[in-house]
């Protein structure tokens, strides 16, 4: 098999068992431990999950690819420019994401998920389940989705664009299981904003501070809200 044979069964791993782990993930802990509701002890397993799929991709690419996990070279920066581009990143998703989300509502009236209404108790005051969420989020989905997925796509297509594009798509859907339109469009948004980046900056460190930052004040934000202030948020 070609390495771009190799590639594409990489990339349909990656989503198949982040897909996998998003969809099933609770049901498999309810039967191994019994815990029927989503709680804090059930959260932080499903985060375990989500770094193993990352440990087993990254052994996919060394054992069976025999090559580097990130295709693209890490370009080094100074101080002032990793601070500009994550301050950046953050008001460009966050004001493009709260416009996005604001015109969703207004044409769809479209009401907070359910899903999104258990995890705010779950996070409440818990500040280490907080910051592992963050780090999952940040530097697991930055390295599956922005590091492994979208080069390999521009290496298979020998497209930039098609890199781009699909690695947000993909990022957008692993979104939808929490229930709405809003949060499967503005993560694509976001996804594409943070594959544009990388495709021109080649820089991941930049994008996992950035995600972890924008997803860091997001929880805090719910973490202090009023809930039934939360769907304006």
């Amino acid at each position: 098999m070609g390495i771009n044979g190799k590639y594409s069964i990489g990339i349909l791993l990656t989503f198949i068992l982040l897909a996998a782990v998003m969809l099933y993930i609770f049901p498999v802990i309810r039967m191994f431990t019994g815990i029927k509701n989503i709680t804090a002890n059930s959260f932080f397993l499903s985060r375990l999950a989500i770094w193993s799929v990352l440990l087993i991709v990254f052994l996919y690419s060394y054992f069976i690819e025999k090559g580097s996990f990130l295709l693209k070279d890490e370009r080094k920066y100074s101080l002032g420019f990793y601070i500009k581009a994550v301050i950046c990143l953050y008001l460009f998703c966050a004001i493009g994401g709260a416009f996005i989300n604001a015109s969703l509502q207004f044409l769809l009236q479209e009401k907070i998920s359910n899903k999104l209404l258990q995890l705010t108790s779950i996070f409440k005051d818990n500040y280490f389940l907080i910051i592992l969420t963050c780090l999952t989020a940040g530097i697991v989905e930055e390295f599956l989705m922005r590091g492994y997925i979208q080069p390999r796509i521009e290496k298979i297509y020998s497209s930039p664009l098609l890199g781009v594009v699909v690695s947000a798509l993909l990022f957008g859907i692993l979104h939808s299981t929490y229930g709405t339109i809003g949060q499967v469009v503005v993560p694509f948004f976001i996804g594409a904003i943070f594959a544009m980046f990388y495709k021109k900056y080649s820089n991941i460190k930049i994008l996992i501070i950035c995600h972890f930052m924008f997803d860091f004040i997001s929880l805090m934000i719910m973490n202090f809200m009023d809930l039934k202030h939360l769907s304006v948020f």
